[in-house]
């Protein structure tokens, strides 16, 4: 089982960036496919972003075009890039993934991004 530790975080005004990290437990994590999620204040869980190997996707039409999603498998890191964050990014971003036979998920633990003016 991957363990997965999310970071990054922070009060950002509108309009900045920020990047959210999500690093695995060992080098295994960078075969499986992992996806970012966000949960605002009183909103569903929202499925973001998902890279499996180098091929990634951009999920959730409210960040097309701002947000990227990316791996540095030297750190068994991924990395979700925001640009251009507005006040309904506001949100707790959860990484997760999944091994190569879908057997496996794991969660991390979130980290939290507000959006404020």
């Amino acid at each position: 089982q991957v363990q997965l530790v999310e970071s990054g975080g922070d009060l950002v005004e509108p309009g900045r960036s920020l990047n959210v990290s999500c690093v695995g437990s060992g080098s295994v994590f960078n075969l499986y496919t992992v996806t970012w999620y966000r949960q605002g204040p009183g909103k569903q869980r929202e499925l973001g972003a998902s890279i499996r190997g180098e091929s990634s996707t951009v999920h959730l039409d409210a960040v097309k075009g701002r947000f990227t999603i990316f791996r540095d498998n030297a750190k068994n890191a991924v990395y979700l890039q925001m640009t251009g964050l507005k006040i309904e990014d506001t949100a707790v971003y959860y990484c997760n993934s999944l091994s190569l036979d879908s057997r496996n998920s794991a969660w991390g633990q979130g980290t939290l991004v507000v959006v404020s003016s």
